[in-house]
Formats: structure tokens, sequence, C-alpha cells
């Protein structure tokens, strides 16, 4: 008698990394290996997608063993927000500079929780702004503008 697996969201995405780990093995195939000693191009992809796809194979086990959550419906709000966020910062740092693209990345990733007031969204805006323009453009001196070609200074 075959065991049912019990919990549907570890078989889901145990099936899910095996799937993208093979993905990006196959992708890896074409490229030298090497040895350990003398990695080639493909050597540390390769090793990650293997390692990718034991966690995967591991979490997929693991569904055998126990009972699931009741499914719950998607989060499409914080998925839409989050994944958006560093999309509008890729799209826009260059044109609007690391501060004003950082600030405004900050305030849309702050609406994927329902429970964020909008005087808490930009106080964290302003914090996290502060403390990355402090750590990246001061303290480790990375040269990109702080301000763009966009921003009316």
């Amino acid at each position: 008698m075959a065991t049912k697996p019990k919990d549907d969201t570890d078989m889901v995405a145990g099936l899910a990394l095996m799937a993208v780990a093979a993905f990006f093995g196959w992708q890896t195939a074409g490229l030298e290996i090497g040895t350990s000693l003398r990695m080639g191009p493909g050597y540390f992809p390769m090793v990650l997608s293997g390692l990718l796809f034991l966690l995967g194979l591991f979490v997929f086990a693991k569904s055998f063993g126990r009972d699931g959550e009741p499914t719950t419906p998607l989060a499409w709000r914080g998925m839409i927000f989050i994944i958006s966020a560093p999309v509008f910062f890729g799209l826009t740092v260059r044109g609007l500079g690391f501060v004003p693209a950082l600030f405004v990345t900050t305030l849309i990733a702050s609406q994927a929780s329902a429970k964020m007031r909008p005087h808490y969204a930009l106080i964290l805006a302003v914090t996290v702004t502060i403390l990355s323009t402090l750590i990246f453009s001061y303290g480790l001196g990375l040269p990109f503008r702080r301000f763009g070609p966009w921003f009316p200074l």
C-alpha cells in the first residue's frame, strides 16, 4: 500500500525546487565543470543546482510524514508589491538616483502588508533610505549617483 502525501504544500514546493534545480543544472551542462581545485565556469552553478535539488527532495520527502495545514488563498497583494518593488528600483535607479529610487521602492514594498499604515511606511522609507545611503555611499564608498538626472534639484 502506497503512502499518500499528507502535506500538499510541501509536496508542491519540493517538486518546484527540484524542477528549478533541474532546469539550471541542464543550463550549466554545456559549461566546463572542471575539478574542485581548478573550477570551471559551470562548477559553482552545478553544485548549487545539486544542493537545491537535494533540498527539494528533502522537502518533498517530508510531505509524506505529517499532516499539512489547510490550503489558504494566495497572498496576491504581497506578491504584487514585493515583486514590483525591485523591478521599479532597477528601472529607475539610474534616472532618479539611489536616494529617491530607494525611498519609493521602500514605499512600494511596504504596501505588501495590509496592516502597514501610511505614517509607518514613511518612517520606514526614510529610515531605510538614510541607513542605506550612509552604509553604501559613505561607508563603503560605492560610486553611484545619489540623485539622478530625472530628479529635479
